[in-house]
This record gives structure tokens, C-alpha cells and sequence, in this order.
């Protein structure tokens, strides 16, 4: 499983997008869009560390924006979804073919590797879902070049907590993750080489 690597690590994100990774707890108020992670534009990795018990989960893992543009990594029906809603106007969903393993520490993961840009400003490439180091979805997506901020919501883990990015979300809001434990999301912003996601988070788990 790729993870864009030589990274700097925030735990309170700042203005402007200067550091390369950005470490997320659930369980805390949503980070306002313009203190979170900057992915618009540039190649992205979102990691959530988690428990699966009985391999039987749902919910938001990690969810930017809201129904009028924002992205969100989701789990329904045991399988890893993601999806891009471009202002408002279309859904692009990339949904896992594999059911979502039982265990502890599995690292789910979506990573936008960036191909150019039709029109200007608008980012094009392939979306891909692991399973730690198993691909296991994949498809082409667009991101919009502005904020989403117009819509006012901010970065949440392990809910969504205003207006959902998708209606496809599984359970009521706030769609909370559930039936397991969701330990922290990491984003990846640094667009150098990839290195082994498991292996960050061990990493990061021995500083928890």
C-alpha cells in the first residue's frame, strides 16, 4: 500500500497547507476548512487506523465539505467507499470489491495520484482504495480547483457533522463510525515517493 512519504507531522494543522502530513482524532469539534489539509490540486493519501473486531463496520471515517462539494472516505455495507462531490453538481464514488477484513490496526486508505488538469485548475486522476497494502478499487476522479468553505462545514473524522457530503452515507446522521474502533486518520500531502502505510502506522501508533 503506497503512502506519501517524508513527511512532516501536525497534530493542530495551520493556515496555508505547510506541512506534508496532517494526524486527525475523532471525537473532537471539525477543523474549519481554512486550518485543514489542503488536497485540492495536488496528489493526496487519507489513511484511517482502525480496529475491526467481527468485520462488520460502517460509517464516515473521514468527511471535508457538504452536500454542495467536499470528499469523504466511508464504510457501508463492509466495503470501503469514497467519494468526490464536485460542487454540488456530481458524485464520483469509488467503491471497494472486497468486504473490509477483521483485525487490528488495518490501515483503510484512499490515494489520488494526480494525472493533470482538464480545465485549468481542475485536477484529474485515478482514486485508489487499499485494504493495508491490497488494492481493492480504483476509478478516475476530478476535484474541484476552490474551497469548499462556501458551504461552511468543516474536516471531520469518524462522523460527518453537518450537512452530509453524500447522501449514500449508510445509518442517520451524524453517521457516526461504528462497530469498531477508529484510532486516527492520517492525510499525506507531500507528492514524493511512496513508502509502506502499514509501516507509518505502526509508526504512528507508538507515539499515541
Amino acid at each position: 500500500m503506497p503512502f506519501l512519504g517524508r513527511s512532516r507531522l501536525c497534530d493542530v494543522p495551520t493556515e496555508g497547507g505547510r506541512f506534508d502530513r496532517y494526524v486527525y482524532f475523532p471525537g473532537t469539534a471539525p477543523v474549519p476548512e481554512w486550518q485543514a489539509v489542503v488536497t485540492r490540486g495536488r496528489s493526496f493519501v487519507i489513511g484511517a487506523l482502525v480496529d475491526t473486531p467481527n468485520g462488520d463496520v460502517q460509517g464516515v471515517l473521514f468527511a471535508l465539505g457538504t452536500r454542495f462539494g467536499g470528499h469523504a472516505l466511508y464504510v457501508k455495507d463492509n466495503r470501503l467507499h469514497y467519494v468526490y462531490n464536485f460542487v454540488g453538481m456530481t458524485e464520483e464514488h469509488v467503491v471497494g470489491t472486497e468486504d473490509i477484513p477483521s483485525g487490528e490496526k488495518i490501515v483503510l486508505a484512499a490515494s489520488f495520484d494526480k494525472a493533470g488538469e482538464d480545465p485549468p485548475g481542475v485536477a484529474t486522476g485515478r482514486l485508489t482504495l487499499w485494504h493495508d497494502d491490497r488494492k481493492v478499487g480504483e476509478g478516475a476522479i476530478k476535484t474541484q480547483p476552490g474551497k469548499f468553505m462556501i458551504a461552511g462545514e468543516g474536516l471531520c473524522v469518524g462522523r460527518d457533522g453537518g450537512a452530509g457530503v453524500t447522501g449514500d452515507y449508510p445509518g442517520e446522521q451524524p453517521w457516526r463510525f461504528t462497530g469498531g474502533t477508529l484510532r486516527r486518520v492520517a492525510v499525506d500531502v507531500s507528492g514524493d515517493e511512496y513508502i509502506d502505510l502499514e509501516r507509518e502506522a505502526q509508526a504512528m501508533l507508538m507515539r499515541e
